[in-house]
């Protein structure tokens, strides 16, 4: 079945060009029509000229076009996935440097449980305006569309929307639930064999269960824990001692970004942070992990562009595992990153939107990890609250599972209850156009030494020229 996609913030390459092999390989969606939008237009016309040239090798049937235009991207489409970041990287260093001018080290968005590091809910007002717009011109150009919502933060985000634009349908997706896999190669495990269940908010999702053979595999995961680990990039921490940490703290094992997301116990410093992410990075959301994660995309946008310019000059094969390969190494791309390229050539990527698409358009069911309102599946969760847990999906739409076993007390009241209070403001403060409730989360931050520093630091911020939305917003003078 053919259907209409809009892609917002196209130009985030890697995303975009895993969204693209997908589609390539997803015989159900073909005779689409794809729509790649972005406001970069250098970017998004590689990612359009390496989205044709995939199509013309793979000899698929597929139309990509593309727009600056955002409008463009959401009329008569059936699907709208949301990748933008408002602002890019460089906006969220800005607003990091003065966090930490005023003493907010990694920042005012950095906050427990909510430690990752381009997953702003404080200060980035204008992504969760632009969510919120983006939801209110579906429902007005295309009321029967799917929103999916990929672009961070998904848990205030598409909480958010389902607040503000009830009508729209929303999904958010993330690819957290991998870490599962992760834990099972480690072991040894036939990931087919494994009967598995999370449960919890998008980057504070649990292992709530781990079955093999029909047995409890967690004596398996516990093990793991006095073995000798080494991180191999800043993102490799679902073995870490953090996690067996809050393994050992909470009785479940945290999966995913979840790792990342703990308390300021072991988030002080650097050499907290090294202590229990490992070195040398200290983890992804420390100074050095974060500047590794920088330097790695600005590589990885030079292969992308190079990949388009010989797409452009030469009518050899330029998707093969070879050359991308040795674009990879002259750039100085890690192994890891050059493996999210080698998925596209060689095989799906993992991600959740194109199946997803294909549940809902052929009927054929599909288990997928989602993003949607509670309405009674993790129990002590409000139903408004949005939830990241397991669904089938098929033509009728989102069947979520029910959680079995359910999440212990100590995950739900300990980690869950004060990571959806911190929610709860930041969404607040928004709908309600008031920047109390971020004065609030400031003013219960360990960090904070007095009531003059919240209000600087928030100011300062809110100065920033491409704020004067979030002055208007909140009534700053």
């Amino acid at each position: 079945m053919s259907v209409r996609i809009g892609i917002i913030g196209a130009g985030s390459a890697v995303f975009s060009m895993r969204v693209v092999g997908d589609l390539i390989r997803a015989e159900d969606l073909s005779g689409s029509e794809i729509v790649l939008m972005d406001i970069d237009e250098k970017r998004l016309s590689a990612v359009e000229i390496l989205a044709n040239r995939f199509v013309e090798e793979f000899e698929a049937n597929l139309k990509f076009k593309k727009t600056t235009d955002l409008d463009d991207a959401i009329r008569d489409s059936d699907f709208v996935i949301n990748t933008a970041l408002v602002g890019g990287h460089e906006y969220l260093e800005k607003a990091r440097e003065i966090g930490e001018k005023y003493g907010y080290y990694r920042g005012i968005d950095a906050q427990e449980f909510n430690m990752v590091s381009d997953y702003y809910t404080l200060s980035n007002f204008n992504q969760l305006s632009y969510f919120v717009n983006i939801a209110r011109r579906i429902s007005e150009l295309s009321p029967k569309a799917w929103m999916i919502q990929a672009a961070n933060p998904v848990f205030e985000g598409t909480t958010l929307i389902t607040r503000a634009v009830p009508e729209v349908n929303v999904v958010g997706f993330c690819h957290g639930h991998h870490g599962v896999f992760e834990i099972a190669k480690k072991i040894g495990l036939d990931v087919e064999k494994l009967d598995w269940q999370i449960a919890g908010f998008n980057h504070a999702i649990w292992l709530n269960r781990f079955r093999y053979d029909g047995k409890d595999a967690y004596p398996l995961i516990e093990k793991l824990q006095n073995e000798n680990w080494r991180p191999q990039t800043p993102f490799d921490d679902q073995l870490s001692p953090m996690a067996f940490e809050m393994l050992n703290f909470y009785g479940m094992m945290p999966i995913g970004d979840t790792v990342r997301n703990s308390t300021w116990r072991y988030h002080r410093n650097f050499k907290t942070k090294l202590r229990w992410y490992g070195s040398p990075w200290g983890g992804a959301d420390s100074e050095l992990g974060w500047e590794w994660y920088k330097q790695t995309l600005k590589s990885t946008v030079k292969v992308i562009e190079e990949l388009a310019k010989l797409a452009l000059e030469s009518k050899e094969r330029i998707f093969k595992v070879e050359r991308v390969s040795e674009l990879a190494k002259k750039f100085n791309v890690p192994e890891e990153i050059f493996q999210e390229f080698f998925a596209v050539v060689e095989e799906e990527s993992g991600e959740q939107h194109i199946p997803f698409m294909k549940a809902l358009t052929s009927g054929k069911p599909e288990r997928l990890v989602v993003n949607i309102r509670n309405n009674g599946v993790i129990p002590g969760i409000p139903d408004d609250v949005v939830v990241e847990i397991p669904a089938v999906v098929d033509s009728e739409g989102i069947h979520p599972e029910k959680i079995d076993p359910p999440l212990n007390d100590q995950v739900l009241r300990l980690y869950l209850y004060p990571r959806m209070v911190r929610m709860e403001l930041a969404v607040r403060a928004f709908l309600e156009r008031d920047v109390n409730y971020i004065y609030e989360i400031l003013h219960r931050d360990p960090r904070t030494r007095s009531e003059g520093q919240v209000e600087s630091v928030i100011e300062e911020i809110a100065h920033l020229p491409e704020n004067k939305p979030m002055r208007e917003h909140y009534k700053i003078p």
